[in-house]
């Protein structure tokens, strides 16, 4: 979720805090809440003094698969042919003449993707019985409350249960 832009006679934060107000609703995923501020904007309420508030959060780590030398030596190679395509095409578009450019391009991408394999095979080596899976980590809230200044609580009551009848 992005920083919300401050609105007239509002400040931001010094420090980290919870915003101030009354709960409008609450709702068990992220997409939903969304959805109603996206409903309260639609219908012209002010929405710089909505905040969605995530509570219970923990972290949640999904394993993607297992890792082998193969499997780490493509993804280095993979990203380091990234670099290696960035790079040519810095290359690409600083140098004065373009004669050979198609060379130097995918030299540049075939160094990268020798060196990012490189990396991968020898940080997995050096790393190989502490992890051997691959995963993603995420942060999930258990549920999340839409929390507006205490007199807008009514005015975006009423324009929430208009939108779902």
């Amino acid at each position: 979720m992005s920083t919300p832009t401050p609105g007239p006679g509002r400040r931001p934060p010094q420090m980290p805090e919870l915003p101030k107000g009354e709960i409008v609703s609450t709702y068990d995923r992220y997409e939903d809440a969304k959805h109603a501020v996206d409903v309260l904007a639609r219908s012209g309420f002010p929405v710089q003094q909505i905040s969605i508030v995530g509570n219970d959060v923990c972290s949640v780590e999904r394993v993607t698969g297992r890792l082998t030398y193969g499997r780490v030596a493509l993804m280095g190679a993979l990203s380091g042919a990234y670099l290696g395509l960035f790079l040519g095409l810095l290359l690409f578009i600083f140098q004065p003449d373009n004669a050979g450019i198609l060379g130097v391009f995918v030299a540049a991408v075939v160094i990268g993707a020798g060196f990012g394999m490189l990396f991968g095979v020898l940080s997995y080596a050096m790393n190989r019985n502490r992890r051997d899976f691959s995963s993603v980590m995420q942060m999930v809230a258990t549920r999340y409350d839409l929390i507006v200044e205490p007199d807008l609580v009514q005015q975006a009551r009423q324009i929430l249960t208009a939108a779902t009848q």
